[in-house]
């Protein structure tokens, strides 16, 4: 989980969307809320209502929008990049690994090794060589997490610099604005939405996201089943959360979540990927999308 740091306590993603509910004004949550990239959302999300003439409901779902596209789809279409050169490398490292066994066997019966030290030799060499061809193809895995170096924190900043619109932390007239500023039922974006359904479908499309990806992966190790249940419990357990804070954060969490999901979707179309210059791999599929429903039934036994 993402972390900032001050006085020595950690701050998790978490604890600032339960501060965020809770409304406490003070603490680290007061000192996060008047950091400059809060204070910076703040005013792009007012100068584009006001450029673009839009009432504020569309102009949260627009600029949220807009920062997904413009922000997170070019560093997911390079973490894309990144996965496909790892997958492909796979295949030449197992090479390399069983000669590289092989090797050690063979020099280790000449030098009398014992199996621990063949195994911290094999283990030291293979690790050299599996550096060599990260930096050969660079495509280190690390590279691969700056997509979400990026996104949680600005998750962060623009839900925090929507509460402050909302409780009138940046001025009143903004937060009268934010008061008349929604549509249908949830014309006040300074008030929860009492009806839970921004906040319920939230949660299901959220957990949307984590069956499809789940389902794409025939064979998964124990770390990966427990962080999909995690991921499913963290998904039920915003339904709640997203209930007590302003409407204008529930919306924009639900568009933030819809453009995540539409953006990952784009990124399994064979075309886009082309565009993108993303290796393909032995795992690509001509038909993504039909696999996605057919692994989606075959999973959980849908009727058709």
């Amino acid at each position: 989980m993402w972390r900032l740091a001050r006085g020595g306590r950690p701050v998790t993603v978490a604890a600032v969307v339960a501060a965020a509910a809770s409304g406490s004004p003070g603490g680290w949550y007061g000192w996060l809320a008047q950091t400059a990239p809060v204070h910076w959302a703040e005013g792009g999300l007012v100068a584009l209502q006001a450029a673009a003439g839009l009432p504020w409901w569309a102009a949260i779902v627009c600029g949220g929008a807009a920062l997904r596209t413009a922000v997170t789809l070019p560093l997911a279409a390079h973490q894309s990049r990144l996965l496909a050169k790892l997958e492909n490398l796979q295949p030449e490292i197992k090479k390399l690994s069983e000669r590289l066994r092989y090797e050690v066997s063979v020099r280790g019966k000449q030098l009398g090794w014992s199996d621990k030290v063949a195994r911290f030799h094999f283990k030291k060499n293979l690790r050299r060589i599996i550096t060599e061809l990260y930096i050969r193809d660079n495509c280190h895995p690390f590279k691969a997490t700056l997509l979400v170096w990026v996104q949680i924190p600005m998750w962060v900043f623009v839900s925090l610099a929507l509460r402050n619109c909302s409780v009138g932390a940046l001025n009143s007239e903004v937060q009268e604005q934010f008061s008349t500023g929604g549509t249908l039922w949830f014309t006040d974006l300074t008030a929860p939405d009492s009806t839970w359904i921004l906040p319920v479908s939230l949660g299901l499309l959220n957990l949307l996201i984590v069956e499809i990806f789940a389902s794409q992966k025939m064979e998964v190790s124990r770390f990966q089943k427990l962080a999909t249940n995690f991921f499913r419990v963290l998904s039920v357990v915003m339904i709640p959360v997203a209930a007590t804070v302003p409407s204008s954060m529930a919306l924009y969490w639900l568009s933030s979540s819809f453009m995540g999901l539409s953006h990952n979707l784009l990124l399994r179309s064979p075309t886009f990927r082309r565009l993108c210059c993303i290796p393909r791999t032995k795992s690509d599929s001509d038909t993504p999308y039909r696999d996605i429903v057919s692994a989606l039934t075959t999973r959980y036994s849908f009727k058709k």
